[in-house]
């Protein structure tokens, strides 16, 4: 079948037709004509006023296979993937064994012939993501782990994090940390500040964010090695990626989209859903994000996709877990991000950026290459229904509302998925 997206707005810097409007014509997941002409085909996509980027990948994504299945598994994740707008993702260690041996990387990858969404492990630093005793990342490099972390938990043992920095560099390989002091955040539950005072909850201070990136550059700068932070959240911890980063260190990080949109105040309600590590901040670390995002300090936007089933999130908030869906209602935060942000930039940092920094092949859209893209409405409303929600959780702010921006089609393995 030959499919035609009709009139969208490729971006894509690595392409001859970067921020101009075509025709694009898709069959047997190639890439066959891209015109400004008319063209025919079996299928049309009237994608006027789209964007049609390469695949969009989610740098760090929780599916609960194996072990904790009941949150999320492979195939839901999949499907909550691509009507998300995701051709990739690349998903954390914190399972049940964590992704410490070639057997949990075969068991994740071995259905990737036959995906629409190529899924890529993360390889845990530490066995069961303790911090106490280093996996064996060269075996785990070798069977194809892109890279290595201990996913929602971070390296907080100094010794471990030099010893892996320096591991590492013998395969050149990268280090992914999530930066928390973990004794400052003990019992916290929101972010510390007038809110969490005037909601009576234990605050998670920014310096427990802040000294854990501090202790993570001076470690980099001292050993040599890769070094990625996930999850920042905080405008001193991203003045300090900033500064390093003109140091010549080598140094990335991410930031969930989410986090650049809502504040604290959310939790007024104490709705569960808004129950996020790190938490949501105050406005003016939400400027500070919106900052990086613009200079290029932040590198890649995630989806910080963390399902919960309801026995863990509908208690009160105290008890709840840390964690919110977010893979199919990405694509409304880009729509609001890109308010105060050029479209393009953003689709970098969800498309280039990531590839890169995982050394994953990047697609791009010319003529006779293969078909790895994304198609995204970003006026679109739409309502985030539960029957319109693909993953096993429903840990979701957005369920039942109404919100901008939506997934329109993707395409990878010669393989596509279409919204109805």
């Amino acid at each position: 079948m030959k499919i035609l997206i009709q009139s969208a707005t490729i971006s894509d810097p690595n392409s001859s037709h970067h921020q101009k409007k075509k025709n694009l014509l898709i069959q047997n997941g190639k890439i066959i004509e891209i015109s400004s002409k008319k063209i025919a085909a079996d299928k049309v996509i009237d994608a006027e006023g789209m964007i049609l980027s390469t695949g969009w990948v989610d740098m760090g994504t929780f599916i609960g296979d194996p072990g904790l299945e009941y949150k999320e598994d492979l195939e839901s994740a999949g499907k909550a993937a691509e009507a998300g707008g995701f051709t990739e993702l690349v998903m954390l260690p914190n399972t049940v064994p964590s992704v410490q041996s070639k057997n949990e990387v075969n068991y994740i990858t071995k259905g990737n012939e036959s995906r629409l969404v190529q899924i890529h492990p993360i390889g845990a630093v530490t066995l069961k993501n303790a911090g106490e005793e280093l996996t064996e990342m060269i075996d785990l490099d070798a069977s194809g782990a892109l890279a290595f972390s201990d996913g929602l938990k971070p390296v907080w043992n100094t010794d471990i994090l030099l010893k892996s920095l320096q591991y590492l560099q013998k395969f050149d390989g990268l280090l992914i940390n999530h930066p928390e002091d973990i004794w400052l955040n003990m019992f916290g539950q929101m972010n510390e500040g007038r809110n969490s005072t005037t909601l009576g909850l234990k605050g998670m201070p920014n310096i427990a964010e802040d000294l854990a990136v501090s202790r993570d550059i001076e470690l980099l700068s001292y050993s040599g090695g890769r070094l990625h932070f996930a999850r920042l959240s905080s405008a001193k911890a991203l003045d300090l990626v900033r500064a390093a980063k003109k140091k010549k260190l080598n140094l990335s990080c991410d930031i969930a989209a989410y986090q650049a949109l809502l504040d604290d105040s959310l939790l007024e309600d104490f709705d569960t859903n808004y129950k996020v590590n790190p938490p949501l901040r105050e406005k003016s670390d939400l400027d500070a994000l919106i900052a990086g995002l613009k200079d290029g300090t932040i590198d890649v936007l995630t989806s910080g996709h963390l399902p919960q089933d309801t026995e863990s999130k509908v208690l009160e908030f105290d008890h709840a877990d840390f964690g919110m869906i977010n893979l199919q209602t990405f694509a409304s935060q880009i729509a609001s991000l890109s308010k105060q942000v050029d479209i393009h930039t953003l689709m970098e940092k969800v498309t280039h950026a990531p590839r890169k920094l995982l050394k994953l092949n990047i697609p791009t859209i010319e003529k006779d290459e293969k078909a790895n893209l994304t198609l995204f409405n970003p006026a679109e409303k739409w309502v985030f229904t539960e029957e319109a929600n693909r993953s096993k959780s429903k840990n979701s702010p957005w369920l039942g509302k109404e919100i901008v921006g939506k997934a329109k089609a993707v395409f990878n393995n010669s393989k596509h998925w279409m919204d109805a």
